[in-house]
């Protein structure tokens, strides 16, 4: 099971939506605050990125890619003292997931791709937590071969409207978003190798020991797993895997095991009907009184009120 593309799927909402932005100086987009997290992408040409904070902007050049965490208010230009106008698509159709936005002038032509991930807040899984508010990664072929492949094909499919667009894009922006978080857990647990910052998930999802012991959890949290049956994953004892694994982690492993069951739960009761016992003894509760209990106590809610409720947080 690939621990990083099935906490992705635990988090994700709805569609994602993108827009075509082709522009040409002088021009300026004011991007507001969404629910979930949003995503440039510079196809061809170059612009300038100028954070929320009033930090100090940053170049980006063709194949970039920025990702926004929280979704925060940022903006893009083709230079920092170009007045900002509000980024509106044009109308979308029902079931769209591609728009478009072009912005005439006389100077330099600039394409972009600008969207949003709809990710939910209330029950992050841990290993996004760790990422920083703005990810900027500088696609260079030599580095990010992969990347930039998948930035290549968004581009010739956005250029030209051509047959299977519709189906194609969508699917490449959704691997677009596991390319990019695949290229900084890459950085970070590089980083981590050199001594710079404490390890965490980036060097857990690698980790020869705790690594497979996540990837068994994901891919059979109904399993009544122990820490010594996990920690002979990856051919350590019990305490020195419960040591490990806690170090990077953040939690004790049947910590773990239990979260991710009751987030396992909570998407199985938002996406399908089946009864209560059932969703119960997939996650690994025989009876279905334990495992209301322990879903309340995780998310402050019975789990039928959950599945009802319009209002029930994403999971």
């Amino acid at each position: 099971m690939d621990v990083l593309a099935d906490a992705l799927a635990a988090m994700r909402t709805g569609r994602t939506r993108s827009a075509r932005t082709e522009v040409r100086a002088p021009w300026g987009l004011r991007f507001p605050e969404v629910g979930g997290a949003t995503f440039h992408v510079v196809l061809e040409g170059e612009c300038w990125l100028l954070p929320p904070d009033a930090g100090d902007a940053v170049r980006l050049g063709p194949g970039d890619a920025v990702f926004l965490r929280h979704g925060s208010p940022m903006s893009l230009a083709d230079d920092p003292a170009t007045p900002l106008t509000d980024f509106v698509p044009g109308d979308w159709d029902p079931g769209q997931t591609i728009g478009r936005v072009e912005i005439e002038g006389p100077g330099p032509r600039t394409l972009l791709l600008c969207g949003a991930y709809p990710l939910g807040r209330a029950r992050p899984h841990p290993l996004m937590a760790e990422l920083p508010d703005l990810v900027h990664l500088p696609c260079s072929p030599a580095d990010q071969p992969a990347l930039h492949a998948a930035i290549g094909l968004l581009s010739t499919e956005l250029d030209v409207r051509r047959p299977g667009r519709d189906g194609i894009v969508p699917a490449l922006v959704d691997a677009l978003l596991l390319y990019i978080l695949r290229c900084w857990l890459a950085d970070r647990s590089a980083a981590e190798a050199r001594g710079a910052g404490r390890p965490g998930w980036a060097t857990a999802l690698t980790d020869p020991a705790v690594g497979p012991a996540l990837e068994a959890i994901h891919a059979e949290p109904s399993r009544a797993w122990t820490v010594e049956e996990l920690g002979a994953c990856g051919g350590l004892s019990r305490s020195a895997f419960a040591q490990r694994f806690t170090s990077l982690v953040g939690t004790p492993p049947l910590t773990y095991l239990t979260w991710w069951r009751m987030t396992a739960a909570g998407r199985l009761l938002l996406s399908g009907d089946a009864p209560l016992r059932v969703v119960a003894e997939q996650v690994g509760y025989s009876a279905e009184f334990a495992f209301a209990k322990a879903f309340k106590r995780e998310y402050g809610i019975a789990p039928g009120r959950y599945r009802r409720s319009a209002e029930a947080p994403s999971g």
